[in-house]
């Protein structure tokens, strides 16, 4: 559980313990009223355990405080949105939550991104893309929406093109060696990255593979400074805690003093196509 989603649940409780002592009741109090299990409201109130929409109601009535269920939905909610498993958000396929990426990116100015193993989302040639979704719908059992997916993320793309948004993004030199279909996919991919860097509201950079260890880290997407997605196996975590995302900051900011920048990042990706090269002649 991180951090942020486990403050979201002791402010939550907090709130409902009020109401419980402004009513009166004690915590088996309460429990017996609502049909509970003589546990379940200091659970609730120590943030061990998010409370449902109809726990919210039966607490808000047992304590005469119907006036602020509302609220107190929308507030649970919000704690529901922190911590999203894969197979909830894909239960529909790959198209809508592509769709909700680009709702998101449209309003950010400044994204940063860092992918260890992968090129980024919005980076991917549609070979590429389709190769990588084809192992999420596969992996998770989902309906198999590939070509609309798809195309839902190379719409994501025109971001890069218009308005004044900007882009900084952080790739481990892994992720130009990380097989991804075949050698003709990964040539398209890779000259897909040399194009990208001459955009002029792009900034990228590679972390050599003999780079130091500085900072502990996994793929992450900061969303100017309100917002952290984390992709896990098994969900997606959505950071807004302040001093959490601070340390998103000061992690990128070190990884990208550790990035290789213009020509030397180009020399990376060269050498990177070259052996493709090599191997697609020995192929033949």
């Amino acid at each position: 559980m991180t951090h942020s989603l486990h403050q979201a649940r002791q402010a939550l409780g907090q709130q409902l313990r009020d109401l419980r002592k402004d009513a009166g009741l004690t915590g088996r109090g309460l429990a017996g009223l609502a049909g509970w299990h003589s546990s379940k409201v200091s659970k609730i109130e120590y943030g061990k355990q998010t409370p449902s929409e109809d726990d919210i109601r039966v607490w808000c009535q047992q304590t005469s405080a119907d006036k602020q269920i509302p609220d107190l939905i929308a507030a649970v909610r919000n704690i529901e949105s922190m911590y999203v498993e894969w197979r909830r958000m894909l239960s529909a396929g790959t198209k809508r939550r592509q769709n909700a990426s680009r709702r998101l990116e449209s309003d950010t100015k400044l994204m940063r991104w860092y992918e260890p193993v992968l090129v980024p989302g919005i980076l991917q040639t549609a070979e590429y893309a389709s190769e990588v979704m084809r192992r999420v719908i596969g992996f998770y059992d989902i309906p198999n929406d590939l070509e609309a997916g798809v195309a839902e993320r190379m719409e994501r793309q025109t971001i890069l093109y218009r308005g004044d948004h900007r882009f900084h993004f952080i790739l481990a030199q892994q992720a130009l060696n990380t097989m991804v279909g075949s050698v003709e996919t990964m040539i398209g991919q890779l000259d897909r990255l040399l194009a990208v860097m001459s955009l002029p509201r792009v900034a990228f950079g590679i972390i050599p593979n003999q780079a130091e260890y500085r900072v502990p880290t996994n793929q992450f997407i900061i969303f100017d400074n309100r917002l952290v997605h984390i992709e896990t196996v098994s969900a997606e975590l959505s950071i807004s805690q302040p001093r959490e995302v601070a340390l998103y900051n000061k992690a990128f900011q070190q990884l990208s003093e550790q990035a290789v920048t213009g020509s030397a990042a180009r020399t990376l990706i060269t050498n990177a196509l070259d052996r493709l090269y090599t191997q697609q002649n020995l192929d033949e």
